[in-house]
């Protein structure tokens, strides 16, 4: 068995859906089909699920969302009209968008949950009537009667461990599944989101829970390449990679795979491969626990931007039991998650993503810091980009770190800090985000102009 997820673009008009349609059929492994909401058609356009939370957001201001609801039925009706899909799937899917908005708003969280996920939600049961409309025995499997439980968190759900037996019992459906990704149900009932893109994470929990031989993820793109392609032109495809590779370059800013969906496929050790609803012949990036390491100490580089770093230096530091705890739990305190926290004897940067903060509580930290932790400098530093040169043959390679310098200071870049992984599979460049671009072009041009990937 195959479990396959299609993304946004792969299903924003009939002409995509109707690709989706023959790739499914082309492979009878391919049992369970995971389908995201109807992305972008063009350009200018807008996502669905973009649609459906200026929807949400304009019903909590009590203003009608009339315009809104009808753009996102609109789409679908579109698509229903493009392959003649019968009309009554359309009608099922106002009927339900008027529930979801006539439901309880008095925690504003949840029902923004309530309307995103009925994009994927409701993309589903038209995916699932085109293939019935085709003569295809293929059914639409909700979440809830098929057991994905998750975590009562808007926005961030986790699968709970039950679910992946609860979900186990969909191998005896017959036919083809066609199940909405995104989010799940918690245990009073309630429907709670993954993070963004979450549909590769749905995807990732089937595959584990039907012990799937392999776990297909569609999108746009040939396969993931070396570097970002709007900074790099025609960079190197990977045509494979490991977990654990794949886990920092989606960290770092690769978006071609949910940095969270890898999780659940890795446990149960399916390997994911990445292919092109619009090229399905390319062969795409497999990604597997272990891999040949014969193309150089470097699979890709990955850059990201929004960054903040508070820097702490006291004398002494290193003596005082319990110093980075209590850092640590100031910044818990406000809520606040950190990435990296590369130190010294004397000093520690946290960095951290800046639109956690705002003016006001980075008064109140830098203020706290030095008031009840005695500091001698605390200080923030904005606009920061983290850069991640990924690769498992760093292990074993001498010098890499070396060359990597040496290519930013030879391309007049400065440094704002260094950490690397303890496992040696990655080495993170903090710079400037006006050097974020530069930065890039030359560590690619140091470990990529000679190596084939």
């Amino acid at each position: 068995m195959k479990v396959v997820k299609f993304g946004g673009s792969s299903l924003a008009s009939g002409q995509q859906l109707e690709k989706v349609f023959k790739i499914v059929l082309s492979d009878p492994e391919r049992r369970v089909v995971v389908v995201s909401a109807p992305g972008k058609r063009f350009t200018e356009d807008i996502k669905v699920t973009d649609l459906l939370i200026e929807c949400a957001e304009k019903a909590l201001d009590g203003i009608n969302p009339k315009e809104q609801i009808d753009a996102v039925v609109g789409r679908y009706k579109t698509i229903a009209e493009d392959l003649s899909i019968p009309s009554q799937v359309i009608d099922e899917i106002q009927q339900d968008l008027a529930s979801r908005l006539n439901s309880d708003q008095s925690k504003p969280d949840r029902f923004i949950d309530l309307l995103k996920a009925s994009g994927e939600d409701n993309n589903a049961k038209l995916v699932a009537a085109y293939f019935q409309s085709k003569g295809i025995q293929a059914s639409y499997v909700s979440p809830k009667e098929a057991g994905l439980l998750v975590s009562a968190e808007p926005g961030n759900a986790q699968a709970l461990p039950e679910a992946y037996e609860l979900l186990s019992s969909l191998h005896n459906r017959p036919g083809i599944l066609v199940f909405p990704g995104f989010f799940g149900y918690s245990h009073e009932g309630e429907v709670y989101t993954f993070s963004r893109s979450g549909s590769d994470i749905t995807g990732s929990i089937l595959a584990n829970a039907l012990k799937a031989d392999l776990y297909e993820n569609f999108t746009d793109v040939d396969a993931v390449y070396s570097v970002n392609p709007f900074i790099i032109k025609k960079p190197k495809e990977i045509k494979e990679l490991t977990y654990r590779e794949m886990r920092e370059l989606s960290y770092a800013g690769f978006t071609v795979l949910h940095d969270e969906a890898l999780v659940p496929a890795f446990r149960a050790g399916i390997p994911v491969h990445i292919k092109n609803t619009n090229n399905p012949a390319a062969p795409g990036t497999r990604i597997v626990a272990e891999r040949e390491n014969g193309n150089g100490p470097v699979v890709g580089i990955a850059s990201d931007d929004g960054f903040c770093s508070i820097y702490v230096s006291k004398y002494l530091m290193n003596r005082e039991i319990g110093f980075g705890r209590k850092l640590l739990g100031i910044l818990e305190e406000y809520g606040l998650s950190y990435e990296h926290t590369p130190s010294g004897i004397d000093d520690v940067s946290v960095i951290l993503r800046e639109n956690q903060m705002d003016d006001e509580t980075e008064k109140e930290i830098i203020k706290r810091i030095k008031t009840e932790l005695h500091a001698d400098e605390v200080k923030i530093e904005h606009s920061l980009a983290l850069i991640m040169v990924v690769g498992e043959g760093m292990r074993r390679n001498v010098g890499t770190m070396s060359k990597a310098s040496k290519a930013l200071a030879k391309a007049k870049v400065n440094i704002e800090m260094i950490n690397q992984g303890s496992s040696e599979v990655s080495m993170m460049f903090g710079v400037k985000e006006t050097d974020e671009k530069r930065a890039v072009q030359a560590l690619y041009e140091e470990f990529f102009t000679a190596v084939t990937v």
